[in-house]
C-alpha cells in the first residue's frame, strides 16, 4: 500500500469539462482528490463573467484554479482573484498546445521561454499565499530532449515554483490537433521519474494515458502525485475505486446519486440548464447493464426534468440492485 500522506492523486483541467457541475460530481465519489477548473484565460476573468468562471461549491475542496496567459500583470491579477474567491492553490498552463493559446503566447509553446514562466511565478507568488504552480510537458516539437525540460524546470523551480505536473508526452504544436497531442507523441513516463531523481525536493506528479488504479499505484511508487483526465470523466467510478489508497471505503453508486439529486434541485432553482449539468454524469454507470439507456435518457433532450433523471436511474439500478 502506498504512503498517501505526501502523494496527490487529481483530476486534470478539461477545457469544457471540468466545469463546478462535473467537479461535485466528482467529488462524491472520492473526497481526497485534488479538483482542477477547466484553463481559464486571464481575458475571460478580468473582462469576462468572473463570477460566472470561478464560482463553485465548497464540497469540491481541494480545488485548484488553472490560468492560462502570460502577462505578468493579468496573471498576478488573476491569482489574487483566485485567493480571493478560496482556491486552494492556482496553476500555470504550459501545456495546451491548441493554435489558439499559441496564438496568445500561452500554454506549451511558453516552455521555449522558461524565463518568462519563472517571472510569471515569482510575480504570482509575491501578490499571494496559496500555492503557485506549473502544468507542462516534457518537451515541445523539436525541443523534445530530457535536458530541454530539465532547464525549464530548473529555471522555473529557482523562481520558487515547488510543484511541477508533467504530462509525459512532447507537444507537437505544428501539425497536431489538440486531440491528437493527447495521443499521438509516444509516452515517456521514465523521464518523468528521472527527474523526481534529479530534483528530490520538488514535487513531480505525473500525466498522461494513466487509466486504472494499478497504474495509479505503479507511478505512485516514483512521484509525488498521478493526475488523470479522461479516464475518471469517462469513468467516473475509478474515482471511488481509488479510495482504497487512503483507506477509505468505495461508495456505491447509488448513494452518489443520493447526493448527487439534490444538489441539481439547488442548481435548477438557481435558474442552471439540466442538460447542461447532466452532459457530465453520462458515465456514471459506466461498464453496469443499462449504461446505455441512461447516456440515451440523458442525452439531447432540451426539455429534460429530474423526473427523467430519476426514472432513468431507477431503470439501471433496478438491473444492478447491489450497485
Amino acid at each position: 500500500m502506498v504512503d498517501m500522506s505526501n502523494k496527490r492523486l487529481s483530476v486534470a483541467p478539461m477545457i469544457d469539462w471540468t466545469t463546478t457541475d462535473y467537479r461535485y460530481f466528482a467529488r462524491l465519489f472520492n473526497p481526497h482528490v485534488y479538483l482542477y477548473t477547466e484553463m481559464i484565460s486571464t481575458g475571460a476573468l478580468i473582462h469576462g463573467n468572473r463570477d460566472r468562471h470561478l464560482r463553485f461549491d465548497a464540497l469540491e475542496h481541494p480545488l485548484v484554479l488553472q490560468l492560462g496567459g502570460a502577462d505578468n500583470s493579468e496573471m498576478t491579477q488573476c491569482a489574487e482573484f483566485a485567493q480571493q474567491y478560496g482556491y486552494d492553490e492556482v496553476n500555470i498552463n504550459v501545456g495546451c498546445p491548441s493554435d489558439r493559446v499559441q496564438h496568445n503566447k500561452i500554454g506549451a509553446c511558453l516552455m521555449a521561454e522558461p524565463e518568462t514562466v519563472a517571472d510569471l511565478v515569482k510575480h504570482m507568488q509575491a501578490a499571494v499565499d496559496i500555492p503557485v504552480t506549473v502544468k507542462h510537458r516534457i518537451g515541445i516539437d523539436d525541443f523534445d530532449s530530457y535536458e530541454f525540460m530539465v532547464d525549464f524546470v530548473e529555471t522555473v523551480a529557482a523562481a520558487g515554483c515547488t510543484r511541477f505536473i508533467v504530462h509525459a508526452r512532447t507537444a507537437w504544436l505544428q501539425g497536431l490537433s489538440p486531440k491528437q497531442n493527447r495521443e499521438i507523441p509516444p509516452l515517456r513516463y521514465d523521464d518523468v521519474y528521472r527527474l523526481k531523481q534529479d530534483f528530490p525536493t520538488l514535487d513531480i506528479e505525473i500525466n498522461g494515458g494513466i487509466d486504472t488504479v494499478a497504474d495509479i499505484e505503479a507511478h505512485l511508487q516514483h512521484v509525488d502525485g498521478v493526475m488523470i483526465g479522461r479516464a475518471f470523466y469517462h469513468n467516473p467510478y475509478l474515482l471511488a475505486e481509488a479510495n482504497f489508497l487512503w483507506g477509505a471505503p468505495t461508495p456505491k453508486r447509488s448513494e452518489i446519486l443520493a447526493q448527487l439529486l439534490p444538489y441539481l434541485e439547488t442548481q435548477i432553482a438557481k435558474g442552471e440548464a439540466l442538460p447542461t449539468m447532466t452532459r457530465h454524469y453520462l458515465g456514471l454507470f459506466q461498464g453496469l447493464m443499462g449504461a446505455r439507456k441512461w447516456r440515451q435518457a440523458l442525452s439531447g433532450k432540451p426539455q429534460l426534468t429530474l423526473d427523467d433523471v430519476k426514472q432513468a436511474a431507477d431503470e439501471v439500478l433496478a438491473l444492478n440492485p447491489d450497485v
